[in-house]
Parts: structure tokens; sequence; C-alpha cells
């Protein structure tokens, strides 16, 4: 079986998988080398008539509801198009922000229109995998070699400005099939600069290979959004122990955070923080410095040596 990674990226008509639609999804087939090994795949989905999109989402795509009629496919037949892309045995399926937006409208899409909602994730030899992790890696641990735009004296990792800042032609940003083209470009990019991170990380994708790296009770450099960009999206965590409902979660203790909270207080008390926005927290409340960490989500994880 030969592997390959389809690249993809959604239009849609709002920001919430759950209840928004796409418009448009584009995608690139490549190897696992980055080279185009299959024409691109651009569609557009027609809404039904009880789907408003957001203006803004037509604003910013250039997507009208006249554009989806005349060139739009009805949503069962569109979303069979992506079943059939995503679900050929050996693909990985990936993008830009892909795990957190675009996997979870092909979820709600796929049972939507009757499709398993998951088994195109693990079926068939295939995984998934999301670039934006890649890239706070390379920015926190290895940035040798790749510009890092600023916005309001921060790093962004906006697809765009990073696209700008390093002389990628990214077309029309916010068109599916050139954010696709961006991407896989970024990912070039990386993987030329950087080859034994992109290669550490993209077997990662792998819950078995991101297992052996875990130790409880042995700490670990993990990257994630979650952790804001003035940390450079980095923690050292400590795993602690495997959830006892869910075997692919791995409950960490962020030791960038005061753990006095796991000495002194009470079960009650900390299951309340632990579901209360930082910001909500009382005056002298400290956050619970536990995270949950999901091994099937392709987590970016690393011994210490990293650093």
């Amino acid at each position: 079986m030969t592997s390959s990674i389809f690249w993809y990226d959604y239009e849609t008509t709002g920001i919430n998988p759950r209840n928004d639609r796409a418009l448009q999804m584009a995608g690139i087939r490549t190897d696992t080398d980055l080279n185009e090994i299959a024409p691109p795949v651009n569609l557009h989905c027609q809404l039904s008539d009880d789907i408003l999109p957001h203006p803004a989402a037509c604003m910013i795509t250039g997507i009208t509801p006249a554009t989806l009629a005349e060139k739009g496919l009805c949503e069962a037949d569109f979303m069979t198009r992506v079943h059939a892309e995503l679900s050929a045995p050996g693909t990985c399926g990936a993008g830009y922000n892909t795990l957190r937006f675009d996997d979870e409208v092909t979820r709600y899409s796929f049972y939507r229109n009757f499709f398993d909602p998951y088994a195109r994730e693990w079926q068939g030899g295939n995984s998934r995998w999301d670039l934006i992790d890649v890239v706070r890696a390379a920015y926190a641990l290895r940035p040798d070699g790749i510009v890092w735009p600023e916005q309001d004296g921060r790093v962004t990792l906006k697809l765009e400005r990073l696209t700008a800042a390093n002389g990628i032609d990214h077309g029309q940003a916010h068109d599916a099939l050139s954010d696709v083209r961006a991407t896989i470009a970024l990912a070039r990019l990386i993987r030329e600069k950087q080859p034994k991170l992109y290669d550490y990380l993209l077997a990662l994708r792998s819950k078995q290979k991101v297992q052996e790296q875990v130790r409880l009770m042995q700490p670990l450099v993990h990257i994630s959004g979650r952790f804001s960009a003035a940390r450079n999206y980095l923690g050292v965590v400590l795993p602690l122990a495997w959830h006892p409902h869910n075997r692919n979660a791995l409950i960490v203790c962020d030791l960038h955070l005061d753990h006095s909270p796991l000495l002194h207080e009470g079960a009650e008390t900390l299951k309340r923080r632990l579901y209360t926005r930082h910001d909500a927290l009382g005056d002298g409340e400290l956050p619970v410095p536990l995270k949950l960490l999901h091994i099937n989500r392709c987590p970016v994880i690393a011994p210490l040596g990293v650093l």
C-alpha cells in the first residue's frame, strides 16, 4: 500500500464546525516527499434553503449563494467526493489547523450524510496530521531558516503572514485551493530547513509512536496552542496518569504553573477550577495545572534533551 498525504482545506459559512456548513473544499494529494501525485480537487457545495452563510464569510471568501447555485454540488454528492479522497487506503489527511477545525467539519458533515465520521482517520492504514503544530514546534524549538513575522509586537503564525514573510506565493488567501498550495509550500520549507524535526513530528501522527515517548512521572516537552504565544507555545509537562475512561487521554501537569492547588485543595474545588476560565477565577484562586494530552491527535511531545 502506497502512503500519501491529502492536504485539504474548507471554506465555510462560519467558524462553528457543528452548525456551519462547507462552501468549498480543495485538496491536493502528495507523496510523503511532498510531490504532487494527482490532479487538484476543487469542489463547491450548494447550501440548503435553511442555511444562511455569515456575511463575513462571504466577504472573506468571495463565495456567494449565487456562486454555489451555479457551481455547487448538493451536499450528499459533495461529501461523497470528500469521503472518497480522505478514505482512500494509506491516506494521511492534513492541512493547517485541520485537527481543530477542518476535521471537525468533516466529522459533522460525514455524520449528516450517513458516512462513518471517524473510520477514515484510522482504517486502511490512514491517519491525520496538522501542520500548525509543526510550525509551532519549529518556532519554539528549531526556528533557524524560517522568517517569523510579528503582529502587535508578538509572533503571528497566521498562514497568510507566514507565507508572505517567507516569500511563498499564496495566491488568493482564503481561497481553499490557494490555502492548500500555501500549506504544502510551508511544509516543504520546514522539511528543507529542519528535516529531522519534520520527520519526527510526521511519525507522531501514529498514537503508538506517541505512546513510545511517554513514561509516567518523567517530564516531557510539549508544544500546544493551549500554551500562549508569550510562552512560545511550549511547556514542560509531567505525565501523571492515563485517563480512567478515555484510553487515548493522558493526564499531565503543566510544570510552568504553581502546583500548590494539587497539594492543598480538595477534589470539589479542583473540579470547579478545572472547568473555570483562568480569567474568571476569583482573587487569589490559582488555576489547576492539569491538562489532557490526547495521543490520537498528533500531540507534539519530545524528550527534555530537545531543549
